[in-house]
């Protein structure tokens, strides 16, 4: 029955979701090419923003906790599962403070209003997961981005979204040459839970009513831990904080 039920909801939400899209792309143009960085960040927290209120009309609801305890003044490497396109809306928006950059697949650098923009002209970085070795530089570049100014990588280490909320083994690499390359940075893990219900059916109809919550957990300095201790205490933290994973 909320399948029926969201099929009209749902036009209607993806009308208002794409404005937002299209009305932010030439917005960003202007904020970067002629104000530069900060204006061009403002105006895609405030696009984010826009995008979270959009869901609104779906019954979603938002949940973050442990923002607090984040480190500040220092590159922050945040890992988290995978659930949906949502967790990266909602980290851009409560996380803004911390000017998150993200490692995404290259298709998502072309062909999206303002997503597409903000990837390719924000810092974040675009990798081929056809071709490892290719991601390497990128990501160590990355690295040497956040440690020189002060900013954030968001790193997803199951490679693609969790259908099922589920979490999917993580893979060391990326996570290893950020560490590497940003010693100053702060690994702060993150659990992202419910963001797959909202994909349930596909990208339509959109699923109806769900709380998504995220929990950040302790942060910990990357010079304090040899880097295979790190990686299993990320790993259970995060995967300890997903619902499906409690109820394996």
């Amino acid at each position: 029955m909320q399948k029926i039920i969201s099929y009209p909801i749902s036009v209607i939400y993806y009308l208002c979701f794409g404005l937002c899209l299209v009305i932010f792309h030439p917005i960003q143009w202007i904020c970067l090419n002629l104000f530069g960085y900060q204006a061009h960040k403002k105006s895609v927290d405030y696009l984010n923003l826009g995008l979270l209120s959009c869901t609104r009309l779906v019954g979603t609801t938002y949940k973050v906790t442990g923002v607090d305890t984040i480190p500040k003044g220092v590159p922050i490497i945040f890992v988290a599962n995978h659930q949906s396109m949502y967790d990266i809306v909602a980290m851009i928006w409560y996380f803004r403070r911390f000017h998150c950059k993200f490692v995404s697949k290259k298709e998502l650098g072309s062909g999206i209003p303002s997503v597409s923009f903000n990837l390719k002209h924000g810092g974040s970085v675009l990798i081929d997961r056809k071709d490892p070795k290719q991601a390497i530089p990128v990501i160590k570049g990355l690295s040497e981005y956040i440690e020189k100014n002060t900013r954030s990588a968001v790193i997803f280490p199951e490679g693609t979204r969790s259908k099922t909320g589920k979490p999917k083994e993580f893979a060391q690499s990326g996570l290893k040459i950020l560490c590497k390359y940003a010693p100053s940075a702060y690994v702060v893990p993150v659990s992202i839970n419910n963001s797959w219900k909202m994909v349930r059916y596909g990208m339509f109809p959109v699923g109806l009513g769900n709380h998504l919550t995220f929990t950040v957990h302790q942060a910990m300095a990357v010079k304090d831990y040899k880097f295979e201790e790190l990686m299993v205490i990320t790993e259970k933290s995060v995967k300890e904080g997903v619902n499906e994973y409690k109820q394996i």
